[in-house]
């Protein structure tokens, strides 16, 4: 992986957050990112597509719904970056409120938020 794309990928907030609830959830589908990050499905799947091209994510299609988790091929130094980022923004906004908003979806991860 290219370091300029991984960092690119990084400069956008809305990939940053994705990215940060992957890392700490594993899996998540597409509903629970929207719920969590508010923003239009578009703007949200458009982003993501670009996390796939560039290599950062995986996707699984199970029945009606996507589900996206960081890539097997993240090179470490690439997961070690995405950790330490993790580890810096703990408990400050929006990050933490991504991660109470996640938490707060009943029934995670069979939830009706997918319905």
């Amino acid at each position: 992986m290219d370091f300029d794309v991984f960092f690119s990928a990084l400069s956008h907030p809305l990939r940053l957050r994705a990215l940060l609830l992957l890392h700490q959830e594993g899996e998540l589908c597409v509903c629970e990112l929207n719920h969590v990050l508010q923003v239009s499905q578009p703007m949200l799947s458009r982003h993501l597509a670009h996390l796939r091209k560039w290599g950062l994510v995986n996707d699984r299609q199970q029945g009606l719904w996507v589900y996206y988790r960081l890539s097997d091929n993240l090179p470490d130094w690439a997961a070690q970056v995405l950790a330490n980022t993790a580890d810096g923004v703990s408990g400050k906004s929006p990050y933490a409120d991504d991660l109470e908003a996640l938490a707060a979806i009943p029934d995670r991860p069979e939830s009706a938020c997918c319905a």
